[in-house]
């Protein structure tokens, strides 16, 4: 590809959603940056772009033919490039799929000396032991997935979810003084062979990785911004080509993330069984499902039966994800739709009104309702309303992993600086 390459590599950011059905892509700039690093976490979106997969190239939500991958990259980024005139040196992607196992961990640390304020290096010994602790355990369910005792894990996402002393509850504990510590603490690992299919993609693109991150973590920080909401509380279920993404938030916190494989290509595929059609034809059926000038009343009737013959299936796997979630009681009310496939109003429907929820912590019926990406903080969005028209759901993950990018930046180049790390994620 050819075209404006940025002066640094600062100037413009790209977000890469590589989905099972799509390749999604945002250029962003940030609002406030120099070569020092970025000095404002608001971004202004310059244009973005998708490209869909050719079958095989994903498999369960991760990469299965790089060079696939790569090409359809390549369509994506080249429209980007021809809408905006430019291109960016920095990436960040996502991930997703089964195998990305996240987990929030709960500790109870008995400190040695409890009339001496906490320090970074003792708070930081205690998060290494606990993502330690965390990585053991996600190995261990990935051996069995994977029916390999030697299954390799990378840290991607890790977050505080809460943090008391003493029974006090303290946004940052360094200086603290009290005997028990008890800390919430949030992890995500990926197999590291899909962490490096990503690095290959990347090189064979010439962009620079600036940071990888969990597709659901992502979500959630696109709907925390960058000053968290204490208040915000919510269901975020992003349910894309191949993978349903589900993220908790509890009162500004991210309190857990799940991925399970069933999307909107399992979706096709009852249809195209259902109505005896080929897949191009049942997938053009399900994304025109409400165009009653393109589908007979018939067509869609039939369509909306054979899609209820999967949708509790898929159902079933919500509900069996959020029974994991046994650090919030009670749930959120709230479920936010994102993803593709979330615009089915089958879905939506089923979600709405039937009685799913009833086995599952929550206080009443929560309240659905679709997560529209020009309501989430800190993006500017291009002014061309006519080109906003297609901006949907869709790219509510990548927008996110924009929010996770301008995270890793505003954190440079005190990586290494605990107390800049914990007010990053703590966002407070």
């Amino acid at each position: 590809m050819s075209g404006k390459v940025a002066s640094d590599s600062l100037s413009t950011l790209l977000a890469l959603d590589i989905g099972s059905s799509f390749v999604k892509c945002i250029l962003a700039r940030p609002l406030e940056y120099s070569k020092k690093g970025i000095t404002d976490g608001k971004l202004r979106l310059l244009g973005f772009s998708k490209a869909p997969q050719a079958p095989g190239n994903m498999q369960n939500g991760g990469i299965a033919n790089i060079s696939g991958v790569v090409s359809t990259c390549e369509a994506a980024l080249s429209e980007l490039e021809e809408k905006t005139g430019e291109r960016a040196k920095s990436v960040v992607v996502g991930l997703s799929g089964e195998l990305v196992k996240s987990s929030v961990s709960t500790i109870r640390y008995r400190r040695d000396s409890p009339k001496k304020p906490m320090t970074e290096t003792e708070l930081r010994e205690l998060l290494e032991k606990i993502e330690a602790r965390s990585k053991e355990k996600a190995l261990k369910e990935a051996a069995l997935e994977l029916d390999n005792p030697d299954a390799d894990l990378s840290l991607i996402n890790s977050a505080l979810v809460s943090l008391s002393i003493d029974g006090y509850r303290v946004n940052n504990p360094v200086g603290f003084k009290g005997s028990e510590a008890i800390i919430e603490y949030y992890t995500a690992f990926a197999p590291t062979v899909a962490v490096s299919a990503i690095e290959k993609v990347c090189a064979e693109l010439e962009l620079d990785l600036l940071t990888l991150a969990t597709e659901p973590f992502a979500v959630c920080r696109a709907c925390l911004g960058e000053d968290t909401d204490p208040d915000f509380s919510a269901i975020l279920l992003d349910v894309g080509g191949g993978t349903t993404d589900l993220a908790v938030v509890s009162d500004g916190e991210i309190a857990g993330t799940k991925m399970f494989n069933f999307g909107g290509e399992n979706f096709t595929h009852v249809i195209s069984e259902t109505l005896n059609v080929r897949p191009t034809t049942a997938e053009k059926y399900k994304v025109n499902l409400e165009d009653e000038s393109l589908l007979s009343d018939s067509l869609i009737n039939k369509t909306v039966s054979a899609l209820n013959r999967s949708l509790p299936v898929w159902l079933g796997g919500v509900s069996v994800a959020l029974e994991e979630f046994h650090n919030v009681l009670p749930l959120p009310p709230n479920i936010l739709l994102a993803g593709g496939s979330s615009s089915l109003f089958p879905l939506e429907e089923l979600l709405a009104t039937s009685d799913w929820y009833q086995e599952l912590p929550f206080e009443t019926r929560p309240l659905v309702r679709q997560l529209d990406p020009f309501e989430l903080p800190d993006f500017l969005f291009p002014d061309d309303s006519e080109e906003n028209l297609d901006f949907d759901r869709g790219f509510v993950t990548a927008l996110g992993l924009l929010r996770v990018a301008v995270d890793t930046l505003l954190a440079s180049p005190e990586k290494s600086n605990l107390k800049t790390k914990l007010a990053k994620l703590l966002a407070h």
